[in-house]
């Protein structure tokens, strides 16, 4: 076990698989973490040498990832609300916000935004 921002992760698995496991760490990011560290993409977590380890940790923790971003988040969709915009409506709605057709097919947005209704 590889313990890597608070996360253990098994040696099998792959390192970019690993980092994508992180809100706000997608293929992008991972793959510019992996080249910025001279990793290979089909590298598992196992082979890592620990100064590799703890330059990733290092470079996870400057982001802002998880509960940080998860909270700007929501906070930019509160201040769209309380300033009124469409946008703030249609996500009090759980209407779908960037322009979707809602004459037909807006079931699955209405499934997928009612949380954001009750909070």
């Amino acid at each position: 076990m590889v313990f890597i921002l608070g996360v253990n992760f098994p040696e099998r698995n792959l390192v970019q698989k690993s980092l994508q496991s992180f809100f706000g760490v997608g293929p992008q990011v991972s793959s510019r973490l992996l080249s910025r560290f001279h990793i290979h993409p089909t590298c598992k977590v196992g082979q890592l040498a620990n100064k590799q380890v703890l330059d990733l940790t290092a470079a996870l923790s400057e982001m802002k990832i998880e509960n940080d971003l998860r909270r700007q988040v929501l906070d930019n969709i509160k201040r769209l609300k309380e300033t009124g915009t469409v946008r703030g409506r249609r996500h009090a709605l759980g209407l779908p916000v960037r322009g979707q057709r809602t004459r037909t097919q807006i079931k699955t947005a209405i499934k997928l935004n009612r949380i954001e209704r009750r909070i």
